[in-house]
């Protein structure tokens, strides 16, 4: 049976994911995909932005995220002190 801290440690988890599997959807299907007509009309870097969202952007937002996650994950271990170090 799990005890308290291990489903609030999971809670929390679960909470960073789904937030940050959120971002990654809007990001890369939303914007890349959905809106992409709609932010055509903006310009970044001399492309419409619809495009650049589904070829740089969504990949872009996908390695931050995962530096956020390893962030995030590492101050949760370090709180429940189920750190490696």
């Amino acid at each position: 049976m799990a005890t308290k801290n291990e489903k609030a440690y999971w809670k929390i988890n679960l909470k960073y994911l789904f937030i940050l599997l959120m971002i990654w959807f809007t990001v890369s299907f939303l914007f890349g995909i959905v809106f992409a007509d709609a932010l055509n009309e903006f310009q970044l870097g001399g492309f419409p932005l619809g495009f650049w969202f589904a070829h740089q952007g969504a990949i872009y937002t996908f390695v931050i995220l995962i530096f956020v996650y390893v962030y995030l994950m590492n101050r949760l271990d370090k709180k429940f002190d189920v750190d490696e170090l």
